[in-house]
């Protein structure tokens, strides 16, 4: 199976590429090699591949940046999926595109399904939102896969900052009334990787990962719910289990409202549910502290 990844120099691209290199034929597209705002770039690049998969991990992820620069965020987070559906759908091949957990308007207080409403508060939401609606209108057996608070070990995110933050600080804090699920890299290419293995030619099953069914939007999140301040909180209490230096051991609590430097609105809930993907497949992916507490003895206990 030839599969292309574009943003591959990113968190999840990144991690993508290193894992599928030993199971598939895979080349991989960075920002400086494609531009996803150039339409004629993205024909050139991709219109002229070969493969059978291609995954976009790409965006326009700064959410206060897309406030300001809007037709930017709809060039990249919606035209661009538009023309990767259709240049798969020409060459009969699949797309995988990554969405994200802010389509959703954070109303509501229990984990959102993939038949919720998406009703975005920000443009960064609108215009992934409107990415995923392009792609589904284009005819083909693509799958748009959402996914909240990615952290893993190619790129830092939250998590990796919280914790430089308090090896060199005596005082560290985090907003303690937003809530969502992190989601680790490595989860999302094992479960992404079972996907690949259902669809290729080889595949034994005419049903399950291999059919019609696994289509359309899916979420995937580890299982559970956290503030920013306990995900940051248990990425501490994990460091001091695995005998890293920290200078405080204890994470603040602040609020949205004191993010006064944020422009665009974001949802304070915004958890997903991931019941679809287990209900399709049979596994459930792993909690989240369980997998936060495998990043930092892989990746931090080593230092």
């Amino acid at each position: 199976m030839k599969i292309v990844i574009i943003g591959a120099g990113g968190r999840l691209g990144a991690t993508l590429m290193r894992e599928y290199q030993r199971k598939f034929e895979v080349a991989g597209l960075n920002h400086a090699q494609l531009d996803l705002s150039n339409r004629d770039q993205i024909r050139e690049r991709v219109g002229t591949a070969s493969f059978d998969v291609l995954i976009n991990t790409a965006a326009f992820t700064n959410v206060d940046l897309c406030e300001t620069q809007r037709d930017r965020a709809f060039h990249i987070n919606a035209e661009a999926p538009r023309l990767l559906a259709e240049i798969c759908r020409d060459k009969d091949a699949k797309l995988i595109h990554f969405s994200t957990d802010y389509v959703f308007d954070g109303e509501k207080r229990e984990p959102y399904t993939e038949e919720d409403e998406a009703n975005p508060i920000s443009v960064y939401g609108e215009s992934k939102r409107a990415g995923e609606e392009n792609i589904l209108a284009v005819k083909g057996r693509h799958l748009v896969v959402r996914v909240s608070w990615v952290f893993g070990p190619d790129r830092p995110s939250f998590i990796d900052r919280l914790i430089e933050r308090a090896q060199e600080n005596e005082h560290v804090d985090a907003i303690a009334d937003k809530f969502s699920t992190p989601t680790y890299t490595m989860d999302i290419a094992e479960m992404l990787g079972s996907i690949l293995d259902g669809w290729s030619p080889r595949a034994l099953a005419s049903d399950g990962l291999a059919a019609r069914r696994l289509q359309g939007i899916l979420h995937f999140a580890n299982t559970g719910e956290c503030t920013w301040q306990e995900y940051g909180q248990w990425a501490l209490d994990c460091c001091q289990r695995f005998g890293l230096a920290l200078r405080t051991k204890t994470v603040g609590a602040i609020k949205v409202s004191d993010m006064t430097s944020w422009v665009a609105h974001r949802p304070v809930y915004s958890v997903l549910s991931s019941a679809k993907y287990t209900e399709l497949t049979g596994a459930s992916p792993r909690a989240w502290r369980d997998a936060v507490a495998d990043y930092i003895r892989r990746f931090y206990s080593k230092q």
